[in-house]
């Protein structure tokens, strides 16, 4: 920030004494020593909530370049420690290498008044601010952080677009008078249900604990019929052990639901939203007080590079808005993790602790490997993995199909066949990919009749030609890259069909020489823009059942080792599957046995057809990303029934099923949708979305989330993503085959050196 000129904003309001407000005041205020800045904080300077703050190194380090002072004073507090302990049934876990750093809060809140008062910030305690309209009027700039409860934004909250939502567990923050050796995780479970502490020292002689359970065990266990005083009791004596008998205190601790705060925009004229006020971030990744310091050190500098208040607002909100959406992805996939704890009580303890700990996904395998590599051996040698040998290249059984890593090239449509017969590019194509390392390749999604296709383009096996082709493909595949799996992925596209090649307008309807569309409802995929399916008839389904089993004999014939049913992304059997595309009334509508009837038949004759001893899966959306469609609990449902029908694990994806669908994307945003399926029906799964990188693949191995990964677009990027994976990582085993003509690169080629000599003399 040196060298910059400061710009206007010299009148500010802060509503809000929290770090988030006190912070910025004091930035504000540093930089620019004639504005005028007033905080109001309803409550006295010595009342604060809560106890402990956990704040980052990176948090620190730019309050150390920002502002000096500060962070002299706070790292005169701070207790570091940097092992995080896991304790589950009667087990103690340690991880080391992670680094935290806590203070009191109130000390915290004390060092950012000394320093507010110094610079002349005018603090103004016991006082509320008035309405936030009105300070608007009177100031050049209002700074609302008034927390996860904020009056202004929902003053305004219109403006600024917010959505909260609540969630299924109840905490509370308490209070132990003795420090923690380290962060620790304790999990109980009682006769009520499934409860968590989480606890962390924050001065020499004192620790904050939290205790977590869902709205319904805390219900059975009676705590919604307690007063402060004794839950704290009830606590201390549900987590003795923990406590070593030690009591636990409150302060003003009220049992409460965690709320996700997400504004669609964080400005509104002069009025800007900071910290709590703005997002939320669940506490189980300890982000609160991190996000609103770092929103606060982004305001000051936007405000100061910026020619003015409109201006630096915006920049403040695009700086920090993918920062926070990243966090706020990490937090939601933690507590979701707690949320369903009891999914995972089962696990081996290593894996569990494992599993806790890269639960975020922000730490993963490879990141706790390098923060504690013994730590991150001994998980792998629990769960049976080889020395020097990754997770992701331990083999699997599918069915009958023994594959050699976990490594799945997922189904990609290439719209480039003639007449449905695969050709020259469908041979390169899935060639390269069996020579590119992966157990597994799969097809594109293979058509069983003429009018099953989605554009003119695609590959389909309802004659013998199209047979041919494929058993081309096959044979290279056999012969080439011999302990390489290759599965045909059969569908029908139902309403999403007669469409142009993705290149020349996805889901456009053909310009000429469409083919008349079926659904299990007359419902067209885009309004006004796609033809309107003929809704099938008993007569219709019968055909249709047929042609998949004459192409799954087909496919048999051809040599696929793996046939995968495509029930997913609103193709026709998905179709089926969702209330918002089956509006049937008679045996295949209604209620999810009703719906599921007819994919149900379909695998019966595809099972029939198709030889035992291969391995059979079946792909669906685990969501339809859509108020009104497909639930967890139904994909729970969709997932058992195939199961019980011979599917010998379920491709779980999501969404593409309604044209209006909301995905919340992400970082392996689908993969809690096959934890789930697996770790609930104990079901293999093939998890696939986002999936990009070796580390990913580990990770959700190892942790028990996943038992194949299915990748894409990386395939798409590289064909020999898996084998340069295992290059990588220095691994070379029986995982990752290189052919022969090839094992003169299996090495990384070398770099340029990027090193310099160490100087070794001071004069």
């Amino acid at each position: 920030m040196a060298g910059q000129v400061a710009q206007p904003a010299r009148r500010v309001a802060v509503i809000g004494g929290g770090p988030g407000g006190l912070y910025a005041a004091a930035l504000l205020k540093s930089l620019d020593a004639a504005r005028h800045i007033t905080v109001y904080e309803r409550n006295a300077p010595e009342d604060t909530f809560g106890f402990g703050v956990v704040l980052s190194d990176e948090t620190l380090g730019g309050i150390e370049h920002a502002d000096p002072v500060v962070y002299a004073a706070l790292r005169e507090r701070f207790v570091r420690w940097d092992a995080i302990d896991i304790v589950h049934r009667g087990r103690t876990l340690t991880s080391g290498g992670h680094g935290f750093a806590a203070l009191s809060r109130r000390d915290l809140l004390a060092v950012l008044h000394e320093r507010c008062r110094a610079l002349g910030v005018e603090l103004r305690f016991r006082t509320e601010a008035p309405p936030a309209a009105r300070l608007a009027d009177e100031h050049d700039l209002v700074v609302a952080a008034d927390g996860v409860h904020s009056t202004t934004r929902e003053a305004h909250r219109a403006a600024f677009g917010t959505d909260l939502t609540p969630h299924r567990c109840r905490y509370v923050w308490l209070a132990a008078d003795f420090a923690f050796d380290a962060f620790r995780f304790e999990i109980n479970e009682t006769p009520y249900g499934v409860m968590q502490l989480h606890g962390y020292p924050y001065a020499e002689d004192a620790s904050t604990v939290i205790v977590e359970m869902r709205e319904e065990v805390w219900r059975a266990a009676g705590f919604d019929e307690l007063d402060e005083r004794n839950s704290a009791e009830r606590c201390a004596k549900l987590f003795a052990d923990a406590l070593g008998g030690r009591p636990l205190r409150g302060n003003n601790s009220q049992w409460t639901v965690f709320r996700t705060v997400v504004n669609e925009r964080w400005h509104h004229g002069n009025t800007v939203l900071l910290g709590d006020a703005a997002h939320t971030a669940h506490f189980s990744i300890g982000s609160g007080t991190k996000l609103a310091v770092e929103d606060a050190l982004a305001l000051a500098a936007c405000l100061r590079e910026q020619p003015g208040v409109p201006q630096a607002l915006a920049a403040y909100e695009a700086e920090r808005r993918p920062v926070v959406r990243s966090v706020q992805r990490a937090a939601r996939a933690s507590l979701e993790w707690f949320e369903d704890l009891s999914r995972y009580t089962g696990q081996p303890p290593r894996q569990f602790a494992f599993n806790l700990l890269t639960r975020s996904r922000r730490v993963t395998h490879d990141n706790l490997r390098l923060r504690d590599a013994e730590f991150t051996e001994s998980v792998a040698r629990e769960a049976g993995v080889p020395p020097d040998t990754p997770p992701m290249f331990t083999p699997f059984t599918l069915g009958g199909v023994r594959l050699r890593n976990r490594v799945v090239v997922s189904p990609m449509d290439m719209y480039s066949a003639r007449d449905g017969v695969p050709g020259d590019f469908h041979l390169v194509h899935l060639g390269a990919r069996a020579l590119g390392g992966a157990a597994l390749v799969m097809t594109e999604m293979v058509c069983v009749s003429p009018e099953a296709r989605i554009t003119p383009g695609c590959a389909g096996l309802w004659n013998a030609a199209q047979e041919t082709g494929w058993r081309r493909v096959v044979e290279f595949v056999r012969a080439q890259s011999p302990t390489a799996a290759i599965g045909v992925q059969l569908g029908h596209a139902g309403r999403k069909g007669s469409t142009r090649v993705m290149w020349e307008g996805i889901d456009q309807p053909l310009p000429e020489g469409n083919w008349p569309l079926v659904a299990p409802s007359p419902l067209p995929y885009l309004d006004g823009v796609s033809q309107r399916p003929r809704e099938l008839t008993r007569a219709d389904l019968a055909r249709i059942r047929e042609a998949f089993a004459a192409a799954a004999r087909r496919a048999a014939r051809a040599g696929f080792d793996v046939l995968e049913l495509h029930c997913a992304h609103g193709y026709l059997l998905s179709s089926f599957l969702s209330p918002l595309t089956n509006r049937r009334t008679d045996a295949y509508g209604g209620d999810l046995a009703g719906r599921l009837r007819f994919p149900l038949e379909v695998l019966d004759a595809v099972r029939e057809a198709w030889p035992t001893e291969r391995a059979l899966t079946v792909r669906i959306s685990a969501t339809d990303w859509a108020d009104g469609g497909t639930t967890s609990d139904d994909a729970l449902g969709i997932a058992a029934a195939f199961a019980e029908r011979g599917a010998d694990a379920i491709d779980v994806s999501t969404g593409q099923v309604v044209s209006d669908e909301r995905p919340d994307y992400g970082r392996s945003y689908q993969v809690p949708y096959a934890d789930r399926i697996r770790n609930t029906l104990g079901v293999p799964v093939i998890a696939v979305g986002s999936i990009s990188s070796w580390d990913d693949v580990n990770s959700l191995v190892l942790a028990g989330r996943a038992d194949l990964c299915a990748l894409a677009r990386p395939h798409l990027y590289d064909p020999h993503w898996t084998l340069h994976a295992a290059a990588e990582q220095g691994y070379s085993g029986p995982g990752a085959p290189w052919p022969a003509p090839y094992r003169a690169g299996s090495r990384r080629p070398p770099t340029g050196r990027t090193d310099a000599p160490r100087p070794r003399l001071a004069l």
